[in-house]
């Protein structure tokens, strides 16, 4: 005779999971940790394991770096048409109004001025969340207007950059964007005006291939993914295993691409001694 007997329970009787209980954490994306996430809340979106950094949303980015209440936006209405009336599983126009019903921007980047321990500065900053950040003629056209601005009010541009590239959608029109950002930054350039560039994870494509890559001063946040190509497609064309940690901030470092690892809590102060030295 038994001792016991053990109950057979139906699919239908095992309590479901609380989707409060599976919001509670996180999944590292470098060290691949199940963390807390009122406790990576609490330290600035960033790892407790590792010092990864989450990506953050735009106005985090912004209430980050500037002054409290000194923003300002520019060009907000700015949004994509569809030139190549572009169709994959959905039109182009349905995937833009999607994303901005999503996200509650018209597109990928905002544009606009504020103050950094009181010094007046040009920010543009990618929205990762829009199409992952990807760069098309809106895009492009407000960043130029940025730093039209920036010319005619003699004050510094910072770029934020977190983006997988050209926008595919926009095809030819998308990779124009890259010759036409340069050419802003050129005229940067001329002008004696500094051009700062920090770069979050993950920064890829065309936006790396121009204007990330642009900046007077080129700042990473620590483990960021930064790179043109993805690993696998490059392994699989050359023919070779890459380095470990390969297109990690600290690989970028290491070999030049890149001028300092500013974690989050300090981006602030550094990117205000910056602006003051220029």
């Amino acid at each position: 005779m038994a001792w016991f007997k053990k109950q057979k329970t139906t699919g239908s009787e095992v309590p479901p999971r609380s989707k409060g209980a599976e919001g509670m954490w996180l999944k590292c994306n470098h060290c691949r940790e199940i963390v807390y996430r009122k406790e990576v809340d609490r330290n600035n979106k960033v790892c407790p394991k590792c010092d990864y950094h989450f990506p953050i949303s735009v106005m985090e980015r912004i209430a980050l770096l500037v002054d409290l209440g000194t923003f300002k936006e520019w060009d907000a209405e700015l949004e994509a048409k569809d030139p190549l009336n572009f169709h994959d599983t959905k039109s182009y126009r349905d995937r833009v109004k999607a994303q901005q019903e999503k996200t509650g921007r018209k597109d990928a980047l905002m544009i606009g001025e504020g103050l950094v321990d009181g010094q007046p500065v040009v920010f543009c900053v990618f929205d990762f969340s829009f199409m992952g950040g990807s760069m098309g003629s809106v895009v492009g056209e407000k960043f130029c207007r940025a730093v039209d601005r920036a010319l005619e009010k003699k004050r510094p541009v910072v770029l934020v950059t977190a983006s997988g590239g050209a926008r595919m959608q926009e095809g030819i029109l998308s990779l124009m964007q890259m010759a036409k950002t340069s050419t802003a930054v050129a005229k940067l350039g001329e002008s004696k005006l500094p051009f700062i560039s920090i770069l979050a994870d993950p920064t890829f494509g065309g936006v790396t291939a121009s204007i990330a890559m642009l900046g007077d001063v080129i700042i990473a946040e620590p483990k960021a993914l930064i790179g043109f190509a993805g690993p696998r497609v490059i392994e699989q064309t050359i023919k070779q295993q890459l380095p470990d940690q390969f297109q990690r901030a600290e690989f970028l470092l290491e070999h030049g691409m890149i001028d300092m690892i500013v974690e989050r809590k300090q981006l602030k102060e550094t990117l205000g001694t910056l602006v003051a030295h220029f």
